[in-house]
């Protein structure tokens, strides 16, 4: 995918100010309105400059944007990075399809449904309005979700200074994380969004929940995954092993003459709910090295001891 220099496209700097954006954009405007224009492609060059003062014009897709161009190298085909909207804080839900269409890709691949919007509710009467809502992707360790814990979260805030500038302010708030909480779930914050126009009440503050990467364990729903591993004698005679989880330390019978993949359910052990989730344990056979001449003996016992070829053919 293309990346876009929104920059460019107007002719402005990347210190220009909101001002100086809306005359840039107008200027063009001018000259490649297709109503009024004779500039050849007069049509596409409007859909780009709509799109780039889209973006530049609301501070908090700006100040995405620019934090996601710092990452980005030149002439590199460009792909946003996994989770790269995390820790914003911002207003709306997403664009509309409709909306989508009028813009490229790489727009809708940032500020499309489930990405960064900016578009500002619709209130009721100008006299005394609700403050807007606003969203943030957060994330939290699993351990969070089957223990529950409050955690102090800091936002990136975006916001205009009196020059003119996009800016970025720290939010930081202490958050109850309550136990049993999923994947992609929201968590509402009472009274913790915008503030509300002429004594209206505050908008709340929506926190999007997503766990923190961790190579021991794959989460589908309120169900855990992780990988344990064994000695070849707890998989050929069976054992009864300890191992850590997200809820603390488990004990796990494991089968005699289990193999590398065998899964053992733990029901009832995943994220806690209403109907709680399952720890599926998957056990992995490691082999000791046989780094010193008595291990070595012992493999070559085994090798002359055991008949095993794994490669044998079943019935061949």
């Amino acid at each position: 995918m293309e990346f876009k220099d929104y920059y460019q496209v107007l002719g402005v700097s990347k210190t220009a100010t909101a001002e100086e954006i809306k005359k840039a954009y107008r200027k063009l405007a001018r000259k490649f309105h297709p109503d009024v224009s004779k500039e050849p492609e007069a049509e596409q060059r409007m859909q780009e400059i709509n799109e780039a003062k889209a973006v530049l014009s609301d501070p908090e897709k700006r100040l995405a944007y620019d934090q996601l161009a710092e990452q980005y190298r030149s002439g590199q085909d460009f792909q946003p990075p996994p989770d790269w909207d995390a820790g914003f804080e911002y207003s709306g839900r997403g664009f509309e399809e409709a909306d989508l269409g009028e813009f490229s890709d790489f727009f809708a691949n940032l500020f499309g449904q489930g990405g960064r919007s900016g578009r500002a509710g619709r209130g009721g009467r100008t006299y005394q309005m609700r403050g807007e809502d606003r969203h943030a992707k957060v994330f939290i360790d699993l351990t969070d979700a089957f223990q529950g814990a409050t955690r102090a979260l800091t936002l990136q805030v975006p916001q205009v200074d009196a020059q003119g500038h996009v800016v970025s302010r720290e939010h930081t708030l202490n958050v109850r994380i309550p136990k049993g909480v999923r994947e992609g779930q929201h968590v509402r914050l009472s009274g913790q969004g915008s503030p509300g126009v002429g004594g209206g009440p505050a908008g709340d503050l929506y926190l999007e929940i997503h766990f923190t990467p961790d190579s021991r364990y794959r989460v589908e729903g309120r169900d855990v995954y992780q990988t344990v591993p064994v000695t070849p004698w707890e998989a050929a005679l069976g054992a009864s092993i300890e191992t850590p989880t997200p809820s603390g330390l488990v004990k796990v019978k494991v089968p005699s003459g289990s193999q590398t993949g065998r899964r053992l359910r733990l029901k009832g052990r995943g994220i806690p709910g209403p109907e709680p989730g399952d720890l599926y344990v998957e056990l992995e056979v490691v082999l000791p090295p046989a780094d010193t001449d008595r291990a070595k003996e012992l493999y070559e016992t085994m090798a002359h001891e055991l008949a095993f070829n794994p490669r044998q053919r079943r019935g061949g």
